[in-house]
């Protein structure tokens, strides 16, 4: 995990750092390396879309895992050093440990993570994945109940896969492992507190996701939504916590710590309090377009640029598109009066 001081530094060093209209520096790049995905999550890719009938990318379409690097080494010389890759679920992809290996190599990435449902993640894969070079895992998991968390997923899977998944990364030595709850009213916030129980105490750091309106599927309402304070409120109670600082500048989760020394809990509070202000983050979709937000309505597709052999017009486009950023949409979801389509969740990740 970076300090504030560290992200400094690397940013003071890169002699192209560039930043938007806000002032935002670019330093996390989320790579989406596929659309595709073996749950059918309800906030994330409901079945009355994603269904048997729905087209997801040809092969051919994807980038591939040299236009990737390619990307990824012109983002870097602009002050990115994290890389996160992510879907759909990345583990569905063949072959992640070469495209890992390769990023591992790239001069100013220090910090490589993958974020996914753990399903996939055997004792072999998790190795592998360790020794191409992967650091951090970010494991999603809705609910510590199988009937709940098959309601979240939609496919029947339970939640020993997942705690399997998590104790195979574990032994395979990555070097921090977290679980991702999404907390939606009447789906699954009833899970809060057993989903804190059962972390407590285990070293892996639990973070609560406010529920988002990501997409246009997943039948966002503010209503929906269970608040930070809602949620330290009722952990409190039982397992008491006092806020904790954070780990650097741009942290998407607000830290906590449990008072009896049981490890910390995270809570993103995209929502309630937006962190727009300290957002260094572009995502990669998996068909080669930068998005600047998690809310954007579309992205640039950076496949003209990045197939004609001329790697200075990558360089001058990147540093285009994040130079003339100026989203905020979490800041001014309230004062939006006309409601616009967002790209969906699963293809750009989270």
């Amino acid at each position: 995990m970076h300090t504030e001081s560290e992200s400094d530094t690397h940013l003071s060093e890169s002699p192209n750092k560039v930043v938007d209209k806000l002032h935002r520096p670019l330093r996390d790049l989320r790579v989406s390396v596929t659309d595709r995905c073996n749950f059918r999550c309800v906030y994330c890719m409901p079945k009355s879309v994603f269904n048997k009938d729905y087209q997801f990318l040809p092969r051919a379409e994807l980038l591939s895992y040299e236009e990737i690097i390619k990307i990824i080494k012109e983002a870097a010389s602009f002050g990115v050093s994290k890389i996160r890759l992510t879907g759909g679920e990345p583990l569905v992809r063949n072959d992640l440990e070469k495209l890992i290996e390769w990023i591992a190599q790239v001069d100013g990435i220090n910090d490589i993570s993958l974020t996914t449902n753990a399903t996939l993640l055997s004792t072999r894969r998790a190795r592998s994945l360790r020794d191409a070079g992967l650091q951090r895992l970010n494991v999603s998991l809705d609910a510590i109940d199988d009937e709940t968390f098959k309601r979240v997923n939609d496919v029947g899977i339970g939640v020993q896969s997942v705690l399997d998944g998590i104790e195979n990364a574990s032994l395979a030595g990555f070097e921090s492992i977290k679980v991702n709850m999404v907390v939606k009213k009447g789906l699954n916030d009833h899970s809060i507190l057993p989903m804190a129980q059962f972390f407590h105490g285990t070293g892996q750091i639990l973070r609560f996701i406010e529920f988002m309106d990501v997409g246009s599927t997943n039948a966002w309402d503010l209503s929906h939504v269970v608040t930070s304070r809602e949620i330290a409120d009722l952990i409190n109670g039982t397992l008491p916590i006092k806020p904790i600082e954070a780990n650097y500048r741009g942290e998407v989760a607000k830290r906590w710590q449990y008072v009896d020394g049981g490890g910390e809990i995270g809570i993103i509070t995209s929502v309630s309090e937006p962190f727009c202000g300290d957002c260094s983050r572009a995502r990669l979709s998996a068909t080669g377009s930068i998005y600047t937000c998690l809310f954007a309505s579309s992205g640039v597709d950076l496949r003209p640029v990045l197939r004609n052999q001329d790697t200075g017009a990558l360089n001058q486009e990147l540093k285009r598109i994040w130079s003339t950023r100026e989203d905020r949409y979490s800041e001014t979801r309230t004062q939006v009066s006309v409601i616009r389509p967002k790209v969906e969740m699963s293809f750009i990740g989270g």
